[in-house]
């Protein structure tokens, strides 16, 4: 049902990435803010998710033994403007119009992109109903089992639709406002870092940050419409 397609080759700048997508089919996922205690069901369309968050190889074509670790200390700005960047790159048009401060998403554009946070929880799920989608020391790097670093993507084991780190290593940005009555601008952060306790690594974890911000456990995956 949900199925990783065949690898292909992403050309940006001078290297050559293959940079897996998977399939995730339409359906729907409740949120929680525990802060609110207020729930909400979303529909969501189907899409196509990374299989890993953005590397250093392919952020900015580094190579050698940190190539495969996630990028971090990248603002949402910086993920939306290397999404355009890589839009722009492969012959797409890009999913972002970037005006100042002022980012608007054309929600048509087959262009790179951040998933919204009803479609992270939905592919983090991955059809699971607990608070991940394994034992934790199998599917994640936390401060239980990290030594207190982050690790190279893709070395512990995925969800059920073959989505690595969805949990644990970094957080990641979303496209979200978390909420703008209370936190302006502020972004949504999802899915717990490799220095976060156990029950910050679950699928319904809801952070925030301003979008400038740039820290050690923090970077972000790549989506886009399925065309």
């Amino acid at each position: 049902m949900r199925t990783s397609e065949s690898v292909e080759g992403v050309a940006y700048g001078l290297a050559v990435i293959d940079d897996e997508f998977v399939n995730v089919d339409a359906g729907e996922v409740t949120l929680t803010d525990r802060r609110t205690e207020r729930s909400w069901s979303v529909d969501v369309a189907a899409f196509e998710l990374a299989a890993v968050p953005v590397t250093r190889r392919l952020y900015a074509e580094a190579d050698g033994d940190e190539a495969d670790l996630p990028v971090v200390e990248v603002s949402w700005f910086d993920a939306v403007e290397f999404c355009n960047r890589l839009s722009a790159r492969t012959g797409v048009e890009p999913a972002y119009i970037v005006d100042g401060n002022t980012v608007t998403w054309d929600r048509s554009s087959p262009g790179y992109r951040l998933p919204d946070e009803a479609e992270w929880e939905y592919a983090c799920r991955a059809g699971t109903s607990g608070p991940r989608y394994g034992a934790l020391d199998d599917i994640a790097w936390y401060r239980g089992n990290s030594g207190e670093r982050v690790h190279a993507v893709a070395t512990r084991e995925p969800n059920p639709w073959g989505l690595y780190d969805m949990l644990g290593n970094v957080w990641e940005w979303c496209f979200d406002i978390y909420d703008a009555d209370v936190y302006a601008d502020y972004r949504v952060l999802r899915g717990g870092g490799w220095f976060d306790e156990h029950w910050s690594c679950r699928a319904s974890v809801r952070r925030r940050t301003m979008p400038t911000w740039r820290i050690d456990d923090l970077g972000f995956r790549l989506a886009r419409n399925i065309t």
